[in-house]
């Protein structure tokens, strides 16, 4: 089966949504989108609430994926049990932070992530030590780069082994760069160049968390970015008024 990080390491543009306990996520997950994200950050839910919805697209095309709210092992932790794939941890500032995230992500010797027997649905494996070292290969690691801290350090912190992709968090990083929501401006645009730079020397993949309004997407996958969300109700609403425009006598 084609993982997303095979898609990822083929040069693909990967597209993601929002997953949410409030919407039916097996729907999505089989809709076509790589992934959904499942915020813990900037919505009222706890980490733990997740699990109806993870256990809902086990099995899916979608690949799940966790922000957690802090860089702390144990929300790490309890995300990865529930069956998160990913994980994106934001504010990362400095490569001791990078560091830290992959650690908690990874089974020993690779990292200090603890055992709780099998989690998630990786496949079959032969004994333990298969599914962990199966765990540790395919499971994507996201820090988020959201300060004018994290761009200076940008070099620093893609020296991480194990870093998958490097997720921007647009409005924030605008807010730093003293352009706040300006996305179209000249000193956001030499930003976003010096990630996506940076990361192409790396061979890791740069993403954006969500694609700001009015813009195509497209402009942003030509700069080098190849992971990012798009909100899937315009176009569930479309859908929707099409099959409903078909039907005769309306």
């Amino acid at each position: 089966m084609t993982t997303i990080k095979d898609r990822l390491k083929a040069g693909k543009t990967v597209v993601g949504t929002a997953g949410s306990i409030a919407t039916d996520v097996a729907v999505l997950a089989d809709a076509g989108f790589d992934f959904l994200i499942f915020d813990t950050q900037h919505t009222p839910v706890e980490i733990k609430q997740l699990k109806p919805g993870l256990d809902a697209v086990r099995g899916k095309k979608a690949t799940p994926i966790v922000r957690v709210s802090d860089n702390r092992p144990d929300l790490i932790c309890f995300a990865l049990d529930l069956g998160a794939r990913g994980i994106v941890v934001p504010m990362v500032n400095t490569k001791a932070e990078a560091t830290a995230i992959v650690r908690a992500c990874r089974y020993s010797p690779l990292g200090d992530r603890s055992n709780a027997g099998v989690r998630g649905e990786w496949g079959e494996h032969r004994n333990y030590r298969d599914y962990m070292d199966h765990v540790n290969s395919e499971l994507l690691i996201i820090p988020m780069i959201e300060t004018k801290r994290a761009v200076e350090a940008i070099d620093d912190i893609l020296s991480v082994d194990g870093i998958d992709v490097l997720l921007v968090g647009p409005s924030d990083l605008s807010i730093e760069l003293d352009v706040p929501l300006e996305y179209e401006s000249p000193k956001y645009q030499r930003g976003l160049d010096k990630i996506a730079n940076a990361c192409r020397k790396r061979g890791v993949v740069a993403g954006m968390y969500f694609i700001p309004p009015k813009i195509d997407p497209n402009f942003f996958v030509e700069k080098g970015f190849r992971f990012f969300t798009l909100p899937w109700a315009p176009w569930a609403t479309e859908g929707i008024q099409k099959g409903l425009g078909g039907i005769n006598g309306r």
